[in-house]
């Protein structure tokens, strides 16, 4: 069996091509309160985008199965030819929040070695994450949230009060929170979002020391394939409503049904993290647009070399092709 090929560097600028031409095209759409209107936007122009990179890629974490097509869906077939690689996306991060205006909706993508990520269905998945820098194991999923806040603060030599979880806003999450106010920590509650969330732990601006919560599960292997360059610990667990969703899991690979994923086995070997903000939060500035011109701003991440780089882009309307303009 030949090794993997390895994810090409050169790759990086047309990664934030693509995800630049999802956020121009949902930007049309922020404040409009059409959120089907905007991710479809986002969709229909990160696919001919893709069409232009040089990679013989497939969509292992999408949006849907082939049948819920407009979507970019699972198995689909995308690129113009080369290395053969796997895709995770999420062409509109946070629908809600683009179609009412609020902070932190982004287009993003993950790119990874044939056979590199975790193959997770939609259904939701448990998380917790922390940054980088802290010894391996602080927190865990099977340890209640007064013990995770603990370990954590001893491991940053803080106090608990001086934690902030971040976690999305759902009657789900209600326990949850009330333990981590119990213990003494600060919540910060998101209304949508959790890719962005999750990264947050790694963002000494976002003011975020842990995620917890339940969120979509391709969003989480996105959010691994993020922390994976940039440091930090992840795990998450999938959450089953029934046994055809563990039968599902099964297809895709996923012999046990309560294995505990680190971020390394939901994201490994060499992984491309893009994206590109639609609303301005705290990673990236949202997308600024006038009658002739728009700017994005941008954040390109490897994990074999720990490079990161952001990107900020004009794109004069004149010259762009249609295409690409949203």
């Amino acid at each position: 069996m030949r090794d993997p090929v390895p994810v090409d560097r050169n790759l990086a600028l047309e990664l934030v091509r693509v995800t630049e031409a999802a956020a121009l095209a949902a930007s049309r759409w922020i404040g409009r309160g059409d959120k089907n209107a905007a991710d479809g936007a986002a969709v229909d122009a990160m696919r001919k985008a893709f069409d232009t990179v040089d990679i013989e890629g497939t969509v292992v974490i999408g949006e849907g199965e082939m049948d819920e097509a407009p979507m970019l869906y699972i198995g689909e077939k995308i690129g113009n030819g080369g290395p053969k690689v796997d895709i995770a996306v999420d062409p509109l991060e946070g629908t809600n929040i683009c179609a009412t205006g609020g902070p932190n909706s982004i287009a993003t993508l993950a790119v990874a070695e044939h056979g590199g990520f975790l193959h997770a269905p939609d259904i939701y998945m448990d998380k917790i994450a922390v940054g980088p820098g802290l010894p391996a194991g602080v927190v865990h999923l099977d340890a209640s949230p007064a013990e995770n806040l603990r370990e954590l603060a001893r491991a940053k030599k803080c106090e608990i009060n001086d934690l902030v979880v971040c976690t999305l806003g759902r009657d789900r999450h209600k326990k949850m929170i009330e333990a981590c106010r119990a213990a003494g920590a600060r919540i910060m509650l998101i209304p949508d979002g959790d890719v962005a969330g999750v990264i947050a732990v790694s963002q000494p601006e976002a003011g975020v020391d842990l995620y917890l919560g339940s969120g979509g599960a391709p969003e989480g292997v996105l959010a691994a394939a993020a922390l994976r360059c940039i440091g930090g610990q992840m795990q998450g667990r999938l959450m089953y409503e029934d046994d055809s969703q563990i039968a599902r899991a099964r297809e895709m690979g996923i012999t046990d049904p309560n294995k505990i994923f680190s971020v390394e086995e939901m994201a490994k070997g060499d992984v491309m993290f893009a994206a590109t903000g639609v609303t301005t939060g705290p990673m990236l500035k949202g997308v600024r647009r006038s009658a002739q011109a728009a700017y994005t701003h941008s954040i390109i991440m490897r994990s074999k070399t720990g490079t990161v780089r952001y990107i900020e882009a004009h794109h004069n309307f004149a010259l762009k092709p249609s295409a690409f303009v949203g």
